[in-house]
């Protein structure tokens, strides 16, 4: 069973986005991450049993950064919680979804996780998360 986990949003300015956020949902922030390995800073927001994750690039050749680039700020992928994620790549993998991590690698906010490719998925950025043992 997956849930949505949380929507992330590129954003150009962390620290101004993180303000407007702040005023829409009328609370701050609740945690900044850096995420090197994906040249990101992110910030989390909880919004009910979901999150918001806002994501700046920190690299101007990282995918965030071309995502803006090519598309502006904007929503950048759906994540979904599964219980195993392993499980989860292998099955849908063997359904045709193409993946662009075959394997989970270390995300922010205490997470493992992988995405499906768009081309499989309508468009949309799919990234599955498992929270780390």
């Amino acid at each position: 069973m997956m849930k949505l986990e949380h929507i992330g949003i590129a954003v150009k300015n962390l620290e101004a986005s993180n303000e407007l956020f702040r005023v829409l949902f009328d609370t701050p922030h609740y945690k900044v991450e850096s995420v090197e390995s994906e040249h990101v800073s992110t910030s989390f927001f909880k919004t009910g049993e979901s999150k918001i994750e806002l994501l700046e690039a920190t690299d101007p050749n990282s995918p965030i950064a071309k995502f803006i680039d090519k598309k502006g700020e904007g929503v950048h992928h759906l994540a979904f919680e599964v219980v195993d994620i392993d499980f989860e790549l292998k099955r849908l993998q063997a359904e045709g979804f193409q993946l662009i991590h075959e394997t989970p690698k270390d995300g922010a906010d205490n997470k493992r996780i992988a995405f499906l490719h768009p081309k499989s998925t309508n468009g949309v950025l799919i990234e599955l998360c498992q929270e780390k043992g």
